[in-house]
């Protein structure tokens, strides 16, 4: 995936920091930003009981969660600033148990179009010191005008 990617907002950082800060549901998740980059973005969470399946493991729909996030806000990192993003689809492959202390969700840009863009999110656990990928995703966004 190309990293050569320049952002259309002088301040996209502080806009797409703001937009996070919106958010319910990532709050409701006790996710944060960790890493933020033009065409990047990094949300992590903290396991808790609240946030498993019946087997202890991270649940899947925060698995999703936290990566449909992570993709959006990489995406949003290049936007104009009169503009939003919105998830159009996204397809996620759980391909192992998160079972582990951290949730990662890294998202890439992989194509920047004029109102679609295309993401790659890989989900990783981490558990004692390790990290495995559990999930990938494949994610397309809109842009959209802010009213």
């Amino acid at each position: 995936m190309s990293t050569d990617f320049v952002p259309a907002d002088p301040a996209w950082e502080e806009r797409v920091r703001a937009s996070f800060a919106r958010q319910g549901a990532m709050a409701q998740l006790g996710a944060t930003i960790e890493q933020l980059a033009p065409g990047v973005c990094a949300v992590v969470t903290a396991y808790r009981p609240e946030l498993s399946q019946q087997h202890g493991f991270f649940h899947a729909g925060v698995t999703s969660a936290i990566a449909d996030s992570a993709g959006g806000y990489a995406a949003m990192t290049l936007f104009p600033p009169d503009s939003d993003v919105l998830t159009v689809e996204f397809k996620i492959n759980l391909i192992a148990p998160a079972h582990g202390e951290v949730l990662r969700a890294r998202g890439e840009v992989v194509r920047n179009g004029r109102t679609l863009t295309i993401c790659r999110v890989d989900v990783e656990v981490v558990r004692a010191g390790a990290s495995t990928v559990c999930a990938v995703m494949q994610q397309t966004l809109m842009r959209v005008a802010v009213r």
